[in-house]
């Protein structure tokens, strides 16, 4: 397995859950954050500092548009 089909295998494992949570990661869940939270806050990093792929720009940016329509969502609700 090389580093694209591991970032594809990570963006929908992360497209995934926040299709059936309706919410973001939450970064104070241990297995949440390790799993989710730190591979979408490196990915934004590059995003911001122009250094991510040209093929992954547009996914990553579709993810970013999905987890904001469930940003201000009360996970105990």
């Amino acid at each position: 397995m090389n580093q694209g089909e591991r970032w594809m295998e990570r963006y929908t494992e992360v497209k995934d859950f926040i299709e059936s949570n309706h919410r973001n990661p939450s970064r104070h869940n241990p297995e949440e954050r390790f799993k989710y939270c730190n591979w979408l806050k490196h990915n934004k990093k590059l995003l911001n500092a122009g250094e991510m792929k040209e093929d992954r720009v547009a996914l990553f940016e579709k993810l970013l548009e999905m987890g904001e329509r469930y940003r201000r969502k009360n996970q105990y609700d």
